[in-house]
């Protein structure tokens, strides 16, 4: 047993070492026989990644059908802090990883959609998992965005498509270029896509996924970086020795490294080589290393995906080349650049194969697969996290502010744009939107002419308009673009000027009843005008308006029974109140005339307070009436039975009316009010009319200041009302300021389009004001003849305030000039307001206080008898 024990274990170790030799012949065998057939091998290996590869894009493409779309709407005052748009910022890489646990990782991932299709200048979405859309409707932006749930977006193909992804380039760890929020950080992507024309298909859209990375992603990367930090520092001690010891090796074999060795006591054979010390690698630091990979906290992997399309060949190239420029303000250090390469004049890129059907994959599904690169922290891309500012330029597109149309009913011209591409456009708003507008500006600033442009446009339109203009100058102005044989029946024109030996003048009975106008609105638009213009109120001047309301209450008690007996030639006239208060014989025969038509109130004042009115009272009443008998034009306009002036059948058929009241002294003053305070009548009269087929008119006041003197409440109730009754208002003043206070509140209160010309600052002051300072007073101030800053409703939506430059007729409506008819449009206009000569129509004014008397006298009844107990009573009869 002894000797047969080393036997054994001989053969134990021999079969171990026997089969440890078989296992690695095998291995060697099946290395070899792999290297032999290393295709099957690479098969099984791709089809293993393939068949992962499916299931990972299939759950992908099933996480992201039920994505989210949400679409941010910003106010003009939207002015957020670093801090909102970073606490937006982590909810965004919050909702990032609102998804279900088996969705792969390219499906977990916000994306912020910047696009600009000719709607809006930038529209501006957010897309991300469902789960995360109640996190996102809520911001920390508060009331100046609104977080509306959006659509999704279907594109109609174009002819031209190209593709770009942005990754970062230069060093992998420093941060992009920190960029102010003011200006805003969006004003060059803005400008980028400012001359996109939607009209040839343009589209431009910038896809910015923001995903949160897993951890051993960022371990993986820190690793790679600090390896090759570490790989770079001893490269860099390496290169530091050899340059030490050829400097060393230099210096000894110098001829004066030789003689000292010769001169010296010690032995040279001795001395040998100077030593060199190579430098040691210098540590290197992980903060100076990995820059801003350092920190796990809000650092984020970014796709940043452009697309541009048109159908014009070379505009979508174009385009993109104005995107990357604008995304170089965001390089510093590190910046984004274009993924691909260049062979000369070629890129290959997004657009070509191998990467298009990957890109159109990620464009389409939403899904995120950025490159290595790609790692931000959130204060870098805080210009991307939110809409545009107040502090952005927006251009204005052609989706946002209508392009004026010649002829186009529903448009209502208001200037020429010119866009950031330097083409100008006409350019207009929705005429049922332009309820007031307000024009401000110095003396022959344009403000005028661009009325009458916006005028001569809504006539040739077919719409109905009054153009009150108290010193003439606008109407030879439009006359030769007004004269077309179609609007020669529409126009007419009143003229108080006087202009001539013997003018023509037409007539206005206020007072007339041969329209069908309410007797008691009548009477109150006179008493009305005349306490505007006189200053008349109950507290100054009671008894004056009592008196005036009275005698006005007869008057148009006379003319309605001689409308009513047929013969509205025998109507009273404004200038019969003086036979009505002082005429004792005629005041009896009207009063009996007419008994049965007026209430009981009424025939007692005059029974019993007329009576004891001292002859002074009168005074106060008919003074302002004997200074329009003095006055030839107005004696002859407002002396005439049957007036042609009715503005309520102007509103109606659509005419177009030019009044010129001749002056701004007391007694065109008077005048003006009686025009203004009839127009309010005849506005508020349309009551009668259902709202549906109100037909819309357009009264425009040059020289508000003027005009206003005469009638302030007046023009304020109709910057008020008349909108309700379609009757739209444009005023136009050279100082807001000197405006009463009723009328100056009302006009910008209500204005729906508000403009200005240059001017003082202290005149502009009061409407920059009403837009924040924003264009400034200076700015306003300097600019040319016949620009304007004008804000604007569209849509329900305030544009502007935006620059324009006002329309000049002779440019504007060159092709509608018709000089060689201006004189026949005058005769036109004039035969229309059927104006008479001036002798004519003073003959007929001088005789009808004969033609109502016999009316009256004809009309009273014979029987009715009062014996008056004193002369006073006499007088009532």
């Amino acid at each position: 047993m002894g000797s047969a024990a080393p036997h054994v274990t001989g053969r134990a170790y021999e079969t171990a070492a026997g089969h440890a030799l078989g296992l690695l012949t095998n291995l060697l065998d099946a290395a070899d026989w792999f290297y032999d057939h290393w295709y099957l091998l690479a098969t099984a290996i791709a089809a293993c990644w393939g068949v992962g590869e499916m299931v990972i894009r299939r759950l992908a493409a099933k996480a992201s059908a039920e994505r989210m779309a949400l679409e941010l709407v910003a106010t003009r005052h939207f002015d957020p802090s670093l801090e909102q748009i970073f606490r937006r910022g982590v909810q965004l890489a919050r909702a990032s990883t609102a998804m279900p646990w088996w969705a792969p990782r390219r499906a977990k991932a916000v994306q912020i959609r910047l696009r600009a299709d000719g709607s809006t200048p930038l529209r501006y979405r957010i897309e991300g998992p469902a789960g995360g859309e109640r996190l996102l409707s809520i911001t920390p932006f508060g009331p100046d965005v609104t977080v509306n749930r959006a659509r999704p977006i279907v594109d109609p193909p174009r002819k031209h498509t190209v593709r770009a992804e942005f990754i970062l380039r230069g060093k992998p760890t420093a941060p992009l270029r920190e960029v102010p929020l003011t200006p805003d950080p969006l004003q060059p992507l803005v400008d980028a896509v400012a001359d996109l024309r939607a009209e040839l298909g343009d589209l431009a859209e910038i896809r910015l996924d923001i995903q949160r990375a897993p951890k051993w992603a960022l371990r993986a990367r820190r690793m790679q970086l600090m390896g090759a930090a570490r790989r770079s520092e001893r490269r860099e001690a390496q290169r530091a020795t050899r340059w030490l010891r050829q400097d060393a090796h230099g210096i000894e074999d110098s001829l004066g490294w030789q003689l000292q060795q010769l001169l010296t006591d010690k032995p040279a054979s001795g001395a040998g080589r100077r030593l060199v010390m190579p430098p040691v690698p210098r540590r290197v630091e992980p903060a100076e290393a990995l820059g801003k990979l350092a920190e796990d906290d809000h650092l984020v992997r970014v796709q940043l995906l452009v697309m541009c399309a048109s159908n014009t060949e070379g505009r979508a190239q174009a385009r993109l080349a104005q995107l990357q420029a604008a995304f170089d303000v965001f390089g510093g250090r590190s910046r984004w650049a274009m993924r691909g390469w260049r062979l000369g004049p070629w890129r290959i890129g997004a657009d070509h194969w191998p990467t298009r059907r990957g890109f159109e994959r990620r464009w389409s599904l939403g899904h995120c697969q950025p490159p290595r690169a790609n790692w931000v922290r959130l204060e870098e891309l805080t210009g991307l996290l939110k809409p545009p500012t107040v502090h952005c330029r927006l251009p204005v597109l052609a989706g946002e502010l209508p392009t004026f149309a010649f002829g186009e009913p529903e448009l209502l011209l208001q200037g020429i744009y010119r866009g950031p591409d330097g083409r100008e456009r006409l350019v207009a708003t929705h005429a049922e939107e332009t309820l007031f507008e307000v024009g401000v500006g110095k003396a022959g600033g344009g403000k005028t002419e661009r009325a009458l442009a916006q005028a001569i446009g809504w006539a040739h339109a077919g719409g109905g308009l009054v153009f009150v203009d108290p010193h003439r100058d606008s109407w030879p102005r439009a006359l030769p673009f007004l004269a077309h044989d179609h609007l020669m029946p529409r126009i007419a024109l009143v003229d108080l000027n006087g202009l001539g030996p013997n003018p023509r003048v037409s007539s206005w009975n206020p007072l007339g009843m041969h329209h069908g106008q309410a007797a008691h609105e009548v009477v109150e638009a006179i008493a009305d005008a005349y306490a505007s213009a006189l200053a008349w109120d109950d507290a100054t001047a009671p008894r004056a308006l009592t008196i005036l309301t009275a005698a006005l209450t007869v008057l148009v008690a006379v003319n309605e029974a001689a409308c009513q007996a047929g013969r509205p030639e025998d109507q009273a006239t404004i200038f019969h109140v003086r036979a009505l208060l002082t005429d004792t014989a005629f005041r009896k025969t009207a009063l009996t005339a007419v008994a049965n038509q007026l209430d009981e109130e009424t025939r007692a004042w005059w029974k019993s307070v007329f009576p004891t009115l001292p002859p002074d009272a009168f005074a106060v009443v008919l003074n302002p009436i004997a200074r329009l008998a003095a006055n030839p034009i107005t004696r002859a306009f407002l002396g005439q039975p049957v007036g042609i002036y009715n503005i309520r059948a102007a509103m109606d058929s659509r005419m177009i009316v030019w009044v010129c009241p001749g002056g701004n002294g007391p007694t065109d003053r008077l005048v003006t009010a009686l025009l203004a305070h009839d127009l309010l009548r005849a506005a508020r009269s349309r009551r009668d009319t259902p709202e549906e087929q109100r037909v819309p008119f357009r009264p425009y006041f040059d020289e508000l200041i003027t005009l206003t003197g005469a009638a302030p409440e007046t023009i304020a109730a109709m910057f008020e009302d008349l909108r309700k009754y379609k009757c739209h208002i444009h005023g136009m003043t050279q100082l807001l300021s000197r405006l009463p206070t009723p009328v100056r509140l009302s006009l910008v209160q209500n204005a729906s389009t508000l403009a200005t010309t240059a001017g003082s600052k202290s005149a502009i002051a009061p409407i920059t004001a009403e837009w924040g300072d924003n264009p400034s007073p200076d700015r306003v101030a300097t600019m040319e003849r016949f620009e304007h800053y004008i804000s604007m409703n569209v849509h329900g939506r305030r544009i502007g305030p935006i620059h324009l430059r006002g329309p000049h007729l002779d440019d504007t409506f060159a092709a509608q000039a018709r000089p060689q008819q201006a004189s026949a449009l005058e005769r036109a206009a004039q035969t229309n307001a059927q104006a008479l000569p001036l002798a004519q129509l003073t003959d007929r004014a001088t005789r009808q206080l004969g033609r109502v008397t016999a009316f009256l006298a004809e009309h009273s009844p014979a029987d009715t008898t009062v014996q008056p107990s004193n002369e006073k009573e006499k007088e009532f009869g």
